[in-house]
This record gives structure tokens, sequence and C-alpha cells, in this order.
């Protein structure tokens, strides 16, 4: 399997917390896409989420153009206070 560089891995870290919960699913599943075998759970270790989240992301891009859940985008919930 491919793995991409450290500095790689940062910024596809950081571009993948930019983005919202949907597209965070569908630029997972499309990363995963492009590596061999495995690459669906090195990219869940690397962005920190379950493989069932990326599976989910490629049946939402199957779905496109039609997306049953286009314009709308979950809020994010307060910050934990301490």
């Amino acid at each position: 399997m491919l793995a991409y560089s450290p500095e790689l891995e940062q910024s596809m870290r950081k571009f993948y917390q930019s983005l919202s919960e949907k597209d965070r699913r569908r630029y997972a599943a499309v990363e995963a896409a492009k590596l061999e075998h495995g690459g669906k759970v090195y990219l869940a270790n690397l962005f920190g989420c379950d493989p069932d989240t990326i599976t989910a992301g490629e049946e939402d891009i199957a779905r496109l153009p039609n997306d049953p859940a286009e314009g709308r985008i979950r809020k994010k919930g307060r910050p934990e206070e301490s």
C-alpha cells in the first residue's frame, strides 16, 4: 500500500478538519480510492475516523449528483467548558 509523506499527511489532516462532516467522509472516500488494499484503514487512522465513515462517503459519492442532504450541514456543537 502507498503511504503519504509525514508532511503531506499533516496537510491532509488540516484540510480534513476544515471540512463539514459530509465533506470529510467524501474526501476520505476519494483519497481511499487512490490507494491500494488497506487504504481505507490507513486513512481512517490518519483522520481519526471509523472505516465505516469512509464507506458512507463512498456511498454518498455513488449517489451523486443526487444528494438528499444537499444544502444541509450540521452545525458544530458548543465547545466543552472545563
